[in-house]
């Protein structure tokens, strides 16, 4: 999403090499490139205007360290002043309440707060074996409720029934005193939206709020609105005491500039972002690992943590056993390690987080997963003996397994010599190998260096 942005502050960086300190002169080309880079990301004209003000603040008369470059110095003060405009730092949910704690989703028709719904069963079930229930009090949108019950069931979370002819102040009592008469820890309600801001929302919203009392009142808002999410987000402020604020679609190709905008404008934490159409497509929010990324730094801690979340240990521990053996790698595991990639969100996802990550271009990540897929699919049309044995596919065989897969013999070819690589590092890898590894996967990539 913040490809744009990205570029044109590492573009900033390369425009004062060479500068021996930051002076007047420089910060003030740096900053009107900065200044344009933030629009072009669709942020909020106020919120630009006090960003600047803030960086040339800081910026002006600093003497640049030994170690560092003006553009090193410019980027750290601007990385900073990005934190802080998203928070500071994350903001965990608050369980602070006699149980069940209310969660009350708020926001516009589309802009994710059903599927948000789910998305929290995993990070609420992160802090104990909670006993969560949702409910629907969208009586006006067809299929919302049977859309919530599914939702529901994938979230592995029990599900209150209303129906369309109930009123929501209705649903949301019954809703209530069912939690707490089946010793629930979590009420999650899901609330209508409408395609614009009205008055009967908003009070309808504010009934809603008055009757249930909710412990987290969660503004959720697409990241792809651009400006509208500001204006959205200033509304609910208004009307609603807001605890925090869920961006969905993070993972879009807009320009970002609700993410920047949003925590300025109504005061209130980011707390969760929404990376893809799965459950599982949810992490906490970090402004100061989201500012990293943005400026292309990368963000390894939450690869990691997606890493713990998202990988099989069980096969992990095996493939780790074949590499200290130095034998035994074979094309089926080849095809587990591109599946616990896809677990992880894909190669975009994973790139995204990795520092320097802003040289590669879109066309050459969405090649990557092209050719992921492909692999897959030719390794899918191989027999099982074929797999464990990659040494018996010969003429005939490669024909069969191309037409199988839809490919060209020459893409079966290639992708048993990527695999003959492959195993060459893995026992390059069991032996220490891990700097000839590094050496041999340059080229493999699309974009690496």
């Amino acid at each position: 999403m913040f490809d744009n942005l990205s570029q044109r502050l590492g573009q900033v960086v390369k425009n004062l090499r060479g500068q021996g300190r930051l002076t007047e002169a420089n910060i003030q080309d740096a900053l009107r490139e900065v200044r344009v880079a933030l629009l072009e990301a669709d942020v909020a004209l106020p919120v630009v205007r006090d960003f600047i003000a803030k960086v040339k603040e800081k910026a002006a008369g600093q003497e640049v360290m030994q170690s560092l470059t003006p553009g090193q110095m410019l980027i750290g003060i601007v990385h900073g002043e990005l934190t802080a405009l998203m928070g500071d730092q994350a903001a965990p949910l608050s369980f602070a309440s006699q149980p069940p704690a209310v969660f009350l989703m708020a926001g516009l028709q589309g802009a994710g707060k059903t599927t948000t719904c789910g998305k929290l069963a995993a990070p609420i079930r992160e802090r104990g074996k909670k006993k969560i229930l949702m409910v629907s009090c969208d009586v006006y949108r067809p299929a919302a409720i049977e859309q919530l019950r599914t939702v529901a069931g994938q979230a592995e979370a029990d599900f209150f029934p209303s129906a369309p002819d109930q009123k929501p102040l209705d649903i949301a009592r019954a809703a209530l005193d069912h939690a707490k008469r089946h010793f629930h820890d979590v009420l999650i309600v899901d609330t209508a939206g409408r395609l614009h801001v009205d008055a009967a929302m908003m009070q309808e919203i504010k009934e809603l709020h008055a009757a249930l009392n909710p412990v987290e009142t969660l503004f959720v808002v697409d990241a792809m609105q651009g400006q509208d999410a500001v204006n959205t987000a200033k509304a609910f402020n208004d009307a609603l005491p807001l605890t925090g604020v869920v961006l969905t679609k993070l993972d879009g190709d807009a320009r970002g500039g609700a993410a920047l905008s949003v925590r300025h404008i109504t005061g209130k934490p980011i707390k969760f972002a929404g990376i893809g159409e799965k459950l599982s497509g949810i992490e906490v929010f970090h402004p100061e690992r989201m500012a990293s990324r943005i400026l292309g730094m990368g963000d390894v801690l939450s690869l990691i943590e997606e890493a713990r979340k998202s990988v099989d240990h069980a096969e992990a521990m095996k493939t780790v056993q074949k590499l200290k053996s130095g034998k035994g790698f074979d094309l089926d595991d080849f095809k587990a390690q591109i599946q616990q990639m896809k677990k992880m969100g894909g190669l975009s996802s994973l790139v995204d987080k990795l520092p320097g990550a802003g040289q590669l271009q879109s066309g050459d990540l969405a090649q990557g997963e092209k050719q992921m897929q492909r692999i897959e699919g030719i390794i899918n049309a191989m027999t099982p003996q074929e797999r464990r044995k990659p040494e018996l596919i010969k003429a005939s065989r490669k024909r069969r397994i191309a037409t199988g897969s839809g490919v060209q013999v020459q893409d079966v070819n290639r992708l048993l010599n990527q695999f003959e690589q492959a195993q060459k590092m893995m026992k390059s890898l069991g032996k220490g190998g891990l700097s000839k590894m590094m050496r041999g996967m340059k080229g493999m990539m699309p974009g690496m260096r």
